[in-house]
């Protein structure tokens, strides 16, 4: 869809998205070698990797790693944090399709992990419940960053502060994916399993894939 066309109704939103499924069905007869395997997959999938990603609009997995229909198996929920709903669809995934590859992957000027920052630096800063519940799981990673970097007693910069907290988080969702899943921590113990951390640059599209 052109950028300078946008929605001003959510009725005309969804009559954008009708619009785009329809094209979609016409191109089922392309001769496109994604769109030939769709039958396929019908039946059956076998997803070459797990993506735990942020819903981040700007962050459409599969073009960011050019894969096709099936190939990816992806979570995404603002803040790519991990939860229950989270673990038990890795899980799901990791068992039932044999899938090898789990990454989390994080990117450039999330909104929630700054909007984990900005309750840190200003605690007045007040979310909803449930926007609370996710600043919540983001929280443990970047506090010890906002301690030391208040431990001088000099200004916090809040966009450095931001860009490391992107990675800590990161992380810290890898680490709970190995360690928080008797399930997954069996499958990366014996080696059937890769669990790896990542961050998407919005302004140069590079995926850089983090130390543990």
């Amino acid at each position: 869809m052109p950028t300078d066309i946008r929605p001003t109704t959510g009725q005309e939103a969804l009559e954008l998205l009708k619009e785009g499924n329809a094209r979609y069905v016409d191109s089922l007869t392309s001769t496109d070698e994604y769109m030939q395997r769709r039958p396929e997959l019908v039946k059956d999938q076998n997803p070459l990797a797990i993506i735990l990603g942020c819903s981040d609009a700007r962050v459409p997995v599969e073009i960011v790693f050019d894969q096709g229909l099936g190939d990816l198996f992806v979570i995404r929920v603002a803040g790519n944090v991990v939860a229950p709903s989270q673990i038990g669809s890795i899980e799901f995934a990791a068992e039932a399709f044999g899938t090898k590859l789990v990454v989390v992957l994080g990117h450039s000027k999330c909104g929630a992990v700054t909007a984990c920052v900005e309750t840190l630096i200003n605690p007045d800063q007040n979310y909803s419940p449930n926007l609370q519940s996710i600043v919540d799981r983001i929280r443990p990673s970047v506090y010890n960053l906002h301690e030391l970097a208040t431990a001088n007693g000099q200004d916090v910069d809040a966009d450095e502060l931001v860009d490391r907290s992107i990675r800590a988080n990161v992380r810290m969702s890898v680490s709970q994916l190995r360690h928080g899943s008797r399930a997954l921590e069996d499958l990366t113990n014996s080696g059937q399993l890769l669990v790896v951390g990542a961050e998407y640059d919005l302004e140069t599209g590079k995926v850089r894939f983090l130390d543990s």
